[in-house]
């Protein structure tokens, strides 16, 4: 029992100290494979437009993973029904092939910056759709894919 309440304890101190965060889920892809129209949704809702926040790609693969970068889509459903898609390429390791996300093991996590003091620009409920742009109908070696949205800070 005690254990239990210690446990408790730290997880809320940890949930605690991540002021930043507004929006946070990852969606763990099935058997390490990415196929190419399946899309990772996530539902927010902002209620604070005056505020700015950065969005971040929370990526993880395995050394096995055959490119340098990652290309994904990026599709925006506003309140007002108004609809938004950007290409985006993530640099993943540098020329000598080294990782730049931190690694344990073989398994490297990336979280990559993709907007940078962002405003929303009106209250309500936003959907938003990641979709891998590879080019490869079944990209391998990714493991979990998911979003973090919180509060630029200077």
């Amino acid at each position: 029992m005690r254990k239990l309440i210690v446990l408790f304890v730290l997880v809320t101190l940890f949930v605690a100290c991540d002021n930043s965060r507004v929006f946070e889920k990852n969606y763990e892809i099935k058997n390490q494979t990415w196929e190419t129209g399946h899309r990772l949704k996530f539902e927010v809702d902002i209620t604070d437009t005056i505020s700015n926040y950065n969005f971040l790609l929370n990526l993880r693969n395995n050394e096995a993973y055959p490119y340098s970068n990652f290309y994904f889509f990026f599709h925006t459903y506003f309140p007002n029904g108004k609809i938004a898609k950007d290409t985006i390429q993530c640099v993943l390791a540098d020329p000598t092939g080294k990782w730049f996300g931190s690694q344990a093991g073989d398994i490297i996590d990336n979280q990559i910056l993709f907007k940078y003091k962002t405003q929303f620009p009106m209250a309500g409920k936003y959907y938003f759709e990641v979709e891998q742009a590879m080019r490869e109908e079944k990209l391998p070696s990714i493991l979990d894919v998911g979003l973090r949205i919180e509060y630029f800070k200077q």
